[in-house]
């Protein structure tokens, strides 16, 4: 992966070419996270029920899902500066194409061909901004460049959300098209052109699919990180209704959250320098005693605002699941690296749904923070057999 053009982090050459990445993944995370509270504007002017516009986010979480393994093959051999800048330039008319939607179905194919580049876009960014520094700061580098997908829930969707209350949601989706449009700018001046490795081939790839080590890694993110979204995506009804919490704080619990996200971003990133597996297993123990206290903690105001906080904290798993794999899948990185994000789109939907089938059954609000508990008590024995299985290898 390293190669005579390389880096170190502290130099201005890798910084701007990580900054231009980090650009890309704000970009990507504030069109995932927007949508969510754009959909009463889409439905009234579509003329579409609410359940319905949500739809266009299951669209997207589709694309992310199929477009990760499938355009990690294909593009194998491809030069991974051109392969980002096409990335970014699909994920720019995806976002064009979603500002014209004028009906129900545009709007739903113009997300998935949104969606489609986010998980090989973050892998093949991950593999770049690794390339840049010296092994043992692969952590920082990748932290530095998640913080742009963590400071889209802090920084990228209030803004989009003020831009669509003064204006229209259409608007928005152009505002996120801008920002595909300036990163490929970005990516062009500052990310260095280097050949993809010399033994990429799509068939070769395609090994990833076959070794267990990256399957049992996609498995615990899959599965561990999925309790922190069945949290999370019932958060604002929840402290409502719990704690008693008046809707306008609601944008800043948000902001906690984001805040949190951040805050184990950073540390992961330290963390992850460490040693990774042991790294994995004490996060996904610190996810489970986050889920188990939150009954508690939202029984109140002040204290619901610190269980978000915590909640985002969950983050710091992020840098270590990516480094895992890029240890483990030998000459399928670039497959092993995309398909994190499916991985992580499989625990967004999986948490959501998992968590609102609690609520649903009459188990009541705070029933999401068991569900978390139960997935994050899986996803630490998917851990162990990871381990296990390690150790016999």
């Amino acid at each position: 992966m390293h190669n005579q053009t390389n880096n170190v982090l502290g130099s201005d050459a890798a910084r701007w070419a990580i900054f231009a990445l980090a650009l890309g993944g704000f970009g990507i995370g504030t069109g995932e996270f927007i949508i969510m509270g754009l959909l009463p504007g889409v439905a009234e002017s579509l003329n579409i029920s609410e359940p319905q516009a949500g739809n266009a986010i299951a669209s997207y979480a589709l694309g992310v899902v199929v477009g990760a393994p499938v355009i990690a093959v294909l593009a194998a051999r491809m030069a991974r500066k051109k392969l980002l800048l096409c990335l970014m330039a699909v994920f720019f008319i995806g976002n064009i194409v979603s500002a014209f939607s004028g009906s129900y179905y545009q709007l739903i194919g113009a997300r998935f061909l949104t969606g489609l580049p986010h998980g090989a876009f973050f892998g093949v960014a991950s593999l770049v901004a690794a390339s840049l520094v010296t092994p043992e700061k692969r952590g920082r580098a990748l932290s530095a460049l998640m913080l742009g997908l963590t400071i889209a829930t802090l920084v990228g969707v209030p803004l989009g959300s003020w831009i669509g209350q003064v204006f229209n949601w259409h608007v928005v989706f152009g505002f996120v098209g801008a920002i595909g449009l300036l990163t490929c700018v970005l990516i062009l001046r500052f990310v260095p052109m280097t050949a993809n490795e010399s033994n990429a081939h799509p068939l070769r790839e395609l090994e990833a699919l076959k070794n267990s080590q990256v399957l049992l890694t996609l498995l615990v993110g899959a599965i561990g990180f999925g309790g922190m979204f069945a949290v999370f995506s019932y958060i604002a009804p929840t402290l409502i209704n719990v704690a008693g919490m008046p809707e306008g704080l609601i944008p800043w619990a948000m902001a906690a959250f984001g805040l949190g996200m951040i805050f184990g971003n950073l540390v992961g990133g330290r963390l992850a320098e460490k040693a990774v597996l042991k790294v994995i297993g004490w996060t996904l123990l610190w996810n489970i005693l986050i889920m188990a206290a939150f009954p508690l903690l939202a029984t109140h105001v002040a204290s619901g605002m610190i269980a978000i906080f915590l909640i985002g904290t969950s983050s710091v798993l992020l840098p270590s699941l990516q480094i895992r794999l890029m240890d483990v899948a030998n000459d399928s990185q670039t497959l092993a690296a995309a398909m994190n994000h499916s991985a992580l789109n499989i625990a967004n939907a999986m948490g959501a749904w998992l968590g609102g089938l609690a609520v649903s059954s009459g188990f009541g609000w705070i029933s999401t923070a068991y569900v978390g508990v139960v997935l994050g008590v899986t996803g630490l024995v998917v851990y162990a057999v990871t381990v296990w299985h390690a150790g016999r290898r």
